[in-house]
């Protein structure tokens, strides 16, 4: 799900599950810094999984996809706290110092960071600002976003270059990449922007390419690869069909049972 454009959220996150989850945001529009207080979660860029347990220190890369399983600890919640590093703040510190990237970093999706006292204790201080209405304390978060920055260049140094590397991502492959990422469950706008175009051009070479438009491409796409799955891995619809980027089982084996004439539990 993506932020709600006319209500602007904290900086500063805190999350709490009960039970496994797989909410959560899979396009990263910002740098974040988190910890992991509670629980294990799983992440999955599409070709790699990350797991993070209790006690781990992970920064998340800005303007990649991203699946989110989390999994709380038995008679417990999941437990993350997360600091959003946006690009304004990043430019004005960058100005303010004199930092800037010296090079293009590839690299993972999201970096497990060594464990260090002064991240710890930085987390720890994030409590009182969880009660806190960012409306009129807006200066007092933005000073925790840069002591979180601070912290990660000490610590971190080599993450210079990915904090301060300001560039958009430029006009790609469209096939490949479409292909890549098709179980990803966001909106078009998003694809768009990560091959480097805008919505109309993303389309136009979309339908030129596909000979169909993207909505019709990926629903098509996503059945089929539900139907691999329960058919060929003996996997279940009800665990197939979030993770081929739908968002109800209901429309799922609707579309699927259209598709090919028998309803998902009966492949």
């Amino acid at each position: 799900m993506l932020p709600q454009k006319d209500k602007k959220s904290s900086p500063i996150a805190y999350s709490c599950y009960f039970t496994r989850s797989r909410e959560g945001e899979q396009f990263i529009p910002e740098h974040r810094f988190s910890y992991q207080v509670a629980g294990t979660m799983t992440t999955n860029d599409g070709s790699r999984e990350y797991v993070f347990n209790e006690g781990d220190f992970r920064f998340s890369r800005r303007n990649l996809l991203m699946k989110f399983l989390k999994f709380p600890p038995e008679g417990g919640a999941f437990k993350s706290l997360s600091v959003a590093l946006d690009q304004e703040m990043l430019r004005n510190f960058s100005i303010e110092f004199g930092i800037k990237a010296e090079k293009h970093v590839n690299g993972d999706t999201i970096l497990r960071l060594k464990s260090d006292p002064l991240y710890r204790s930085f987390m720890d201080s994030l409590d009182p600002y969880l009660q806190m209405e960012q409306a009129g304390n807006e200066d007092l978060v933005a000073n925790k976003q840069k002591e979180a920055l601070l912290l990660l260049l000490k610590v971190n140094p080599e993450l210079q270059d990915v904090l301060f590397d300001f560039s958009e991502p430029g006009k790609i492959d469209l096939e490949a990449f479409m292909n890549r990422n098709f179980h990803f469950n966001v909106e078009l706008n998003r694809f768009a922007y990560l091959t480097g175009r805008s919505l109309a051009t993303f389309k136009r070479d979309f339908e030129k390419l596909f000979n169909t438009t993207p909505g019709r491409w990926l629903q098509h796409r996503r059945l089929q690869e539900a139907h691999y799955l329960i058919k060929e891995k003996g996997k279940a619809p009800s665990d197939v069909y979030m993770d081929v980027g739908f968002e109800d089982l209901s429309h799922f084996s609707f579309a699927f049972k259209k598709l090919y004439g028998l309803a998902p539990s009966r492949i």
